[in-house]
């Protein structure tokens, strides 16, 4: 293995253990009392102030910022905007349902991204979308039906988890077709016109979505300055914050661009497995003999699926370019 490749890949999993954090480090905020949505303001909005300082440390990326155009500025603002019901759902699911559950349950996502590229972005030919699919339906039949009646969250949360990662597949899907992705050919086929640097687009992303929640919290009639939050919420926020907001997306670019987004996607599979083994370390979280053959399930569903030939290449988009 070349020097490039391993430090891509290594990037990937630094990006996948980023993100699976949030989960295990959302639950000792929420038992502060701080509840999901001051959790997800507090998370873009540092998030977004942290995003813009990568931006403007570097003359490369200020350039950058200089060559965008109002449709890409647009695009980026409506594909934050509709990030908050990805994110909402997550974190409040999350309030309910365990972390281990919850990571494998939202790792569906490739497979649905996979299903729907069949008929709206670069699809994938043969039969393994829908072995895939099936997979992925028995894992989750099987993560969820082994779950102790007694000590079951309650349904609201587990559907809130599930609805997530649909959400997700619907938002790579948009920005496939916003580069210019259609089920015959890939952006750059079509010309498509992308930003030159993901940072960007990032920072302008994470800013409408910290815009949304703020939005929504000063609706809500929430209290909206730091003297809210309880002194024990902050580690744990500004640690969701870096670490799956920030270092996570910034990470998963730089694998990506070494290795490839196709590549970075089938690496960023130990996401869950990941999850699992925090909150069996951090919270003493497990999961049911079944919950782990569920979970393996999900992940083969998402090798196949991601592992299907296409009829024009591998997608461009990957969720690199998005928060999560």
């Amino acid at each position: 293995m070349d020097r490039r490749r391993g430090l891509g890949i290594a990037l990937i999993v630094a990006s996948a253990t980023g993100f699976a954090s949030a989960a295990v480090l959302a639950a000792p905020v929420y038992a502060t009392g701080v509840d999901w949505l001051e959790l997800v303001l507090w998370r873009f909005l540092i998030g977004s102030l942290l995003a813009w300082t990568w931006v403007l440390v570097s003359a490369r990326r200020r350039a950058a910022v200089r060559r965008l155009s109002r449709r890409q500025v647009a695009a980026a603002i409506a594909l934050g905007t509709l990030y908050t019901g990805n994110a909402g759902t997550y974190y409040a699911g999350l309030e309910a349902v365990p972390a281990a559950l919850a990571g494998i349950l939202v790792y569906t996502y490739p497979v649905i991204v996979a299903l729907l590229s069949i008929r709206f972005a670069s699809r994938l030919h043969g039969r393994r979308p829908w072995i895939a699919l099936v997979l992925a339906l028995l894992g989750v039949a099987l993560a969820v039906g082994a779950i102790d009646v007694a000590t079951a969250p309650p349904v609201l949360g587990l559907a809130l988890v599930m609805i997530s990662p649909v959400i997700y597949s619907v938002w790579i899907i948009l920005a496939a077709r916003l580069s210019g992705e259609r089920s015959d050919r890939l952006g750059h086929e079509a010309g498509g016109t992308v930003a030159s640097d993901a940072a960007v687009t990032t920072a302008v992303m994470i800013s409408a979505t910290a815009v949304c929640y703020f939005v929504a919290s000063f609706v809500g009639g929430r209290e909206l300055g730091p003297g809210a939050i309880p002194p024990a919420a902050w580690p744990g926020l500004i640690a969701i914050a870096f670490l799956s907001s920030f270092l996570a997306i910034q990470t998963f670019y730089a694998g990506s661009r070494r290795i490839g987004a196709a590549q970075a996607a089938l690496v960023s599979t130990v996401e869950p497995v990941i999850t699992v083994v925090l909150a069996w370390l951090v919270l003493a979280q497990g999961l049911e003999p079944l919950q782990f053959v569920g979970g393996a399930l999900i992940l083969v569903g998402v090798v196949v699926s991601q592992t299907a030939p296409r009829g024009s290449g591998v997608a461009t988009v990957s969720p690199a370019v998005a928060p999560r």
